[in-house]
């Protein structure tokens, strides 16, 4: 792991200016930190500031920005006003990428002099290879550089190294635009990113680490609460239960299930089946699962 991060120095080192797609998370946390350690002030961290981002995860990127002293601009992202987002196909991470990339895009050509063009780069790491991410189609598309990739960066090295270079965010969780809660085909809206929003603030709070509140296609009554499995006994607490269907009650939601199979990063992505040309293709077996996964718990 070491040589890779010697590497990934090397790498960083070579590209004079960057700017770094910044959410506070284990990836790009880890990316910040290398690169501000390598190139001092040329390096800025930049965040996306949208509905679909948590308050609590907006508000620890800026303080996390601060500890590490590095320059942190904040830009406004506005996905719902893109139809290809708000219509949530399979290509929903692309429109959303796309509007990330687009603002980063203004801010650097209104703001960076020509003579200290940046480059944008990324947390994509890779482990996101063997994952269906269709945002990379935008980041390529936008001229973004993924240095964890390039180096051979995993993601459990990627937080082996963190914690070896003493970032409080080795063992953040799993993090992912609320939007992915909402069923391909399901519209996106601001009021459904505020109900989940509030539902997995309240879990995080009482200390439940890998969580996500998924809607359910044609029914908003219900919420689909995915867990990780050795939590799961957290829930058995009546008190917990009780507080909790208080709180999705308030949020809208009539109704509380839990996901026996625990959480598991990238659900929504199970059973598609991507070609190269970004069409989706599901068989039998896979449609009956999507199915099941969008109906009524």
């Amino acid at each position: 792991m070491l040589a890779k991060l010697d590497d990934l120095e090397t790498r960083l080192g070579e590209l004079g200016r960057v700017v770094v797609a910044f959410s506070g998370g284990v990836d790009s946390a880890f990316l910040l930190f290398v690169a501000h350690r390598v190139l001092g002030s040329r390096v800025v961290a930049m965040t996306g500031r949208s509905p679909s981002m948590m308050q609590v995860e907006f508000e620890d990127a800026v303080q996390l920005a601060s500890e590490l002293g590095v320059q942190h601009e904040v830009v406004d992202t506005h996905e719902l006003q893109r139809p290809g987002y708000v219509e949530n196909s399979t290509q929903r991470c692309y429109h959303c990428k796309s509007e990330l990339f687009d603002a980063t895009a203004s801010w650097v050509a209104a703001t960076v002099r020509a003579a200290e063009a940046s480059v944008v780069v990324d947390g994509f790491n890779a482990d996101d290879l063997k994952d269906y991410r269709p945002g990379q189609r935008a980041a390529s598309e936008h001229g973004v550089y993924h240095p964890l990739a390039e180096a051979g960066l995993a993601k459990h090295e990627i937080r082996c190294l963190s914690k070896h270079l003493g970032l409080r965010t080795w063992n953040k969780p799993q993090l992912a635009c609320l939007a992915s809660r909402f069923p391909y085909g399901m519209p996106v809206t601001e009021q459904g990113l505020r109900r989940i929003e509030t539902i997995e603030t309240w879990l995080r709070r009482r200390g439940f680490f890998d969580v996500r509140a998924r809607l359910v296609n044609g029914n908003d009554d219900y919420v689909r609460i995915e867990i990780g499995e050795t939590e799961m006994a957290g829930l058995l607490d009546r008190s917990i239960r009780v507080a909790l269907i208080e709180v999705a009650r308030d949020a809208g939601f009539r109704f509380v299930t839990v996901d026996l199979e625990g959480f598991r990063s990238g659900r929504m992505n199970e059973g598609l089946n991507v070609t190269s040309d970004g069409v989706e293709h599901l068989n039998l077996v896979q449609l009956q699962r999507r199915l099941r996964d969008t109906s009524l718990e």
